[in-house]
């Protein structure tokens, strides 16, 4: 019987201790942390794309992960300004299998099969397995980099504990690079120059002349582009820059007096709008589609701080 009185006696100082609110005056501080960002992005810009090069962009990593740093701070009463900083990058690459093939109908493209059209008979292009070493590798690099700002709204449960509802909004860029090699990759020949010879900041680009003369190959190319000679590797970029915006809900436990514990869920939404691709950074590619960058986010943030 006394055993039960001390409980009902305790019970409601432990209930009190365990449910210690936030005081009603406003609460300040902050903190500064790692914070990776996971996102099950909903595609890839330019997934089919990559297809056609002959890698598979389902190998990129699932979840995206983004290294970044985060950091708040209290501003007014319960409401908190924050920022975000992170680049992730996932790679795939694909060695491929090669058959040589010539061109030997009539048809456009290449026809595997012997098919009639018309009544005639066309005969199939004619391939061989390529049994060689210099087989074409090919690599795909996906990285995403954002810069954004945090605003959110902060409810109190304990003392410790804080559930906060918020958006993250900022700058992001994508980059899509594709690099394409064949045999063994060397250090001179990496820094080789795709169209000549450089001789005194001048290229020297060299000309074909069999079945004609000098004067006529050097009249062709005037005016016109200059096409890139043979070459054992080749690196192409494509780059977008978009306005981000990441609606989230967080929790935050302190566990000590300055360090704490913080988890993110939302979705990422972000837009390269059509025509803003540009080619290593350089050029505009006017006929580029819009490509969406959204998916659901989690984030993890260790951080040190009040």
């Amino acid at each position: 019987m006394n055993r039960c009185k001390l409980i009902i006696l305790i019970l409601p100082i432990v209930i009190f201790a365990q449910s210690d609110l936030y005081p009603v005056e406003d609460y300040f501080g902050g903190g500064i942390g790692y914070s990776p960002m996971y996102m099950m992005l909903d595609s890839i810009p330019g997934a089919s794309k990559l297809r056609q090069v002959g890698v598979n962009p389902d190998n990129f990593n699932s979840p995206f992960v983004v290294h970044g740093g985060e950091g708040f701070t209290q501003i007014a009463g319960r409401w908190r300004l924050g920022g975000y900083a992170g680049i992730g990058t996932s790679r795939i690459s694909n060695a491929l299998s090669v058959k040589l093939a010539v061109e030997s109908n009539t048809l456009p493209g290449f026809q595997f099969a012997d098919t009639t059209i018309g009544g005639d008979l066309i005969y199939r292009d004619k391939t061989q397995v390529y049994t060689g070493i210099f087989v074409p590798t090919i690599e795909a690099k996906f990285t995403f980099m954002i810069g954004a700002a945090t605003l959110e709204y902060v409810v109190p449960i304990f003392r410790d504990l804080e559930v906060a509802s918020g958006a993250m909004f900022g700058i992001g860029r994508t980059v899509i690079s594709i690099d394409q090699n064949t045999g063994t990759p060397r250090w001179d020949a990496s820094f080789s120059n795709n169209f000549g010879q450089i001789i005194n900041d001048t290229l020297y680009y060299a000309i074909d002349t069999t079945g004609t003369t000098s004067n006529l190959a050097f009249d062709a190319l005037q005016g016109s582009y200059l096409p890139p000679l043979a070459s054992s590797a080749g690196m192409t970029s494509i780059s977008g820059t978009f306005f981000n915006f990441q609606p989230y809900v967080a929790v935050k436990w302190q566990i000590t007096d300055r360090v704490g514990l913080r988890l993110s869920i939302g979705y990422n939404k972000g837009v390269v709008r059509a025509g803003q691709w540009k080619l290593n950074d350089r050029f505009q590619i006017s006929d580029s589609p819009e490509s969406a960058l959204s998916g659901l986010t989690f984030r993890t943030m260790l951080y040190f701080g009040l």
